[in-house]
């Protein structure tokens, strides 16, 4: 039995993380922003409710205390938390950016930050940050998204070396998409500037396909939910872990891109080195 903490857990995958981690025998603290909205099944002896905005650090200080005054420590942490922006680069403001970056990126490193100590303490640890495959393909009209999720995938690498020597471990998790709220408007925001000059452009096929996707998604969140929770079950996490055939399939075309764009620049690449 361990004790998980899961940001993010009203609906979608963290919901179905938090079910799959109590049929697994553990404790679980399932954070949303409204309590009221965690679905009923997700209550009980061995699943406390807090109320947690990854973005307000009171809140989050006081839902990590929470949950080690019930359950006396925190041996997973799950950085579910995230929001969608959809929108051109050249059509999202300063505002929105921030808004999207203050949750997809500072709260995770915020809510992971309160939680390192504790584990400090035991000498254990997992923490399993909920990435994205746009977290290694940019993708049009979701660019601003992508970069959040990229700078998720960073994160965990470098936290995976920085906290070994604690017995705590780092993974990124890469879904592709998965029939999840994501899409909806408590999750998406779309950028309130519309260029007439990308409609046409990948940009806007994108972002004016937003509807027609959401629900209709390949991934099932309850399979994809199991697989997170056994992974991260194992003795050892991997530092990736892709969860879906849309996501290897994308991976797979991005390696064979980048290996094909920079062969050519290969010799004049490495002739760059400075020789005395």
């Amino acid at each position: 039995m361990a004790t998980w903490f899961i940001t993010g857990a009203a609906r979608g995958l963290g919901a179905e993380i938090a079910r799959h981690a109590l049929k697994a025998g553990h404790d679980v603290a399932v954070g949303a922003r409204r309590v009221g909205a965690l679905p009923g099944d997700l209550r009980g002896e061995r699943c406390l409710p807090v109320a947690l905005d990854v973005t307000d650090q009171a809140q989050i200080d006081r839902a990590v205390a929470q949950a080690v005054d019930r359950f006396g420590t925190i041996d997973v942490l799950i950085n579910n938390a995230g929001r969608v922006l959809a929108g051109a680069l050249e059509e999202v403001t300063d505002a929105e950016a921030k808004s999207l970056f203050d949750v997809n990126v500072f709260g995770l490193i915020n809510v992971t930050r309160a939680v390192l100590p504790v584990m400090r303490a035991v000498g254990r640890g997992k923490i399993v940050h909920i990435g994205s495959r746009a977290g290694f393909e940019g993708e049009p009209g979701v660019g601003l998204y992508s970069a959040t999720k990229f700078a998720v995938a960073g994160i965990s690498e470098a936290l995976a070396a920085e906290v070994a020597a604690f017995g705590i471990q780092s993974m990124v998790v890469e879904p592709g998409a998965f029939r999840t709220d994501l899409f909806d408007a408590s999750s998406l925001s779309i950028s309130a500037t519309r260029l007439a000059a990308y409609d046409g452009t990948p940009a806007h096929l994108v972002r004016d396909g937003i509807d027609a996707a959401n629900h209709a998604q390949p991934g099932d969140p309850v399979k994809g939910a199991a697989l997170i929770v056994e992974v991260t079950d194992g003795e050892m996490l991997p530092s990736h872990l892709l969860v879906g055939s849309d996501a290897y399939e994308r991976l797979e075309a991005k390696n064979a891109m980048v290996a094909k764009q920079i062969a050519p620049w290969r010799d004049k690449a490495l002739d760059t080195a400075h020789r005395d």
